[in-house]
């Protein structure tokens, strides 16, 4: 079975993330949340979906997100969002800040066998805050920000102790020589795979270890029931790698930085 682009964006719409520790203000037209402060950035819109006219709904939102008293909005425009989106953050000073590319698999045959990595990596789980450190190390080494505080660690690791044998996904880690070379993230919700947070130490890139870390998730993920995953990738980075082993593209999201001053 191939994926189509409708039921793709439909995944992609209904993929609403936040934080435990987030602020989160959802209505029927959107969800906006504030992050805590150790992320690099600060409040985002998370879903848009407008009943009525595009532009009134665009001023409402960022009427509220005015509230905050923060200088920047970031709004990612879905390839479900409506048509015009772009346009009307263009308009009100929006400027694109990056791109993801939306790649998807199919996963109703089960997982690919993929390429084994060149070096001797091993993947382990953060169900312990030793490794769960260890993903935020690397997350934060690459898209900036700050470490969490101590004490959310034990509490990541224990949301991970619950939710990976239950089949909804996890951290996951790569180890070479004992040292923590990537970290990703997948969570599974209504069958579809959701892979999130790639990252792999810049000594170790091009050796495999990302394709070692997909091929995990992908392998729990077919385990689970997923029926397809969904990532949204750096196009110059992690979108090559995945469309390597068998991830279809279905287009480009920006991320529009949007002036609340």
């Amino acid at each position: 079975m191939s994926l189509s682009t409708a039921e793709v964006a439909a995944a992609g719409d209904a993929w609403v993330w936040s934080p435990p520790d987030a602020e989160v203000v959802a209505t029927d037209g959107y969800t906006l949340v504030r992050l805590p402060d150790y992320y690099e950035f600060d409040l985002s819109v998370v879903s848009f979906t407008p009943a009525g006219p595009l532009g009134p709904a665009v001023d409402a939102l960022l009427e509220r997100a005015r509230t905050f008293d923060l200088p920047i909005l970031d709004w990612q425009v879905l390839i479900g969002a409506p048509a015009g989106l772009a346009a009307e953050l263009a308009a009100r000073g929006g400027r694109v800040k990056l791109e993801l590319e939306v790649l998807a698999a199919d996963l109703t045959g089960g997982a690919p066998a993929l390429r084994p990595p060149e070096l001797d990596v091993t993947t382990r789980w953060a169900t312990d805050p030793e490794t769960f450190r260890d993903a935020a190390v690397l997350q934060q080494s690459a898209f900036g920000g700050e470490l969490p505080p101590a004490d959310r660690f034990e509490a990541a690791a224990a949301r991970n102790r619950a939710s990976i044998p239950a089949g909804r996904g996890g951290t996951l880690v790569a180890y070479l020589d004992g040292a923590p070379v990537g970290s990703v993230g997948i969570e599974l919700v209504d069958g579809v795979a959701r892979l999130t947070g790639g990252v792999v130490a810049e000594r170790w890139r091009g050796h495999g270890v990302y394709r070692a870390l997909v091929g995990a998730r992908l392998a729990y993920a077919a385990a689970h029931g997923a029926r397809m995953a969904l990532v949204k990738a750096n196009p110059a980075t992690s979108g090559p790698i995945l469309r390597k082993v068998g991830f279809t593209p279905f287009g480009i999201e920006p991320v529009y930085a949007v002036p609340l001053r």
